[in-house]
């Protein structure tokens, strides 16, 4: 592991009745640990999953990618602050990192095929051809081969968007495989009752007043779709 702990400062927040800093969860957790080397936060919409996520992103200093023409312009001046109010504890030394949401991946997509223009070879990385031009899955895939074999701590805040349940197998292999090589950590937030399956990940719950590991068997996520699959007669 990369980084071994987060630390919360909730004493330190300028408010307590704004979101972020007004969730439960944010105000009751002192420490998260990362004791593997996939984690994921799983939780309701809302319950802060995204948002811790991209603190830490922050924290450690790497670059998420957004299209600021698309940027939307929020009334909450707090909604992109939790960062400077939790503190990131690493193994042996920061490490360099990279940010991926199925949001935003189009946007950095187009930035690659524009570098290619200027070097084509760039594109030997993904597969010898513009992402663009491949499915969304197909592009995901060759885009993790290339980016997580460099060694670093990756963020990933719901991939399984748009991803059939046969690539949300084959990304989780890769995700797997690139763990134990021992050289990259993932932090991953998820819905995907397939990504969270993985056997040596741990898993942390916002759904409580403290975020907490959770066996994968007792979160909603596996619980709500093997009832489904099981009789779905009682929910329809």
């Amino acid at each position: 592991m990369h980084i071994e702990k987060v630390v919360l400062h909730p004493e330190r927040y300028p408010v307590q009745n704004r979101y972020p800093f007004n969730l439960t969860p944010f105000q009751k957790t002192a420490v998260i640990d990362f004791p593997a080397n996939i984690t994921f936060f799983a939780g309701e919409n809302g319950t802060g999953k995204s948002t811790l996520l991209k603190a830490i992103t922050r924290r450690c200093g790497v670059h998420i990618w957004e299209d600021i023409q698309k940027r939307r312009m929020d009334r909450n001046p707090y909604l992109g602050a939790l960062y400077k109010y939790i503190e990131v504890n690493w193994k042996n030394g920061a490490k360099p990192g990279a940010f991926f949401s199925a949001e935003n991946f189009q946007y950095h997509t187009q930035c690659i095929d524009d570098w290619a223009a200027a070097d084509p070879r760039l594109l030997d990385y993904f597969g010898g051809k513009s992402l663009l031009s491949q499915s969304h899955g197909q592009a995901i895939l060759n885009y993790a081969r290339a980016r997580y074999l460099r060694e670093g701590i990756y963020f990933l805040d719901e991939p399984e968007t748009a991803l059939s349940p046969r690539t949300q197998i084959a990304f989780l292999s890769l995700l797997r495989r690139m763990a134990k090589e021992g050289h990259a950590q993932f932090i991953v937030v998820s819905h995907s009752p397939i990504l969270l399956s993985c056997p040596e990940a741990v898993i942390y719950s916002f759904d409580g007043d403290r975020i907490a590991p959770v066996p994968y068997e007792e979160t909603d996520y596996y619980r709500v779709y093997k009832s489904f699959l099981e009789d779905r007669g009682k929910y329809l």
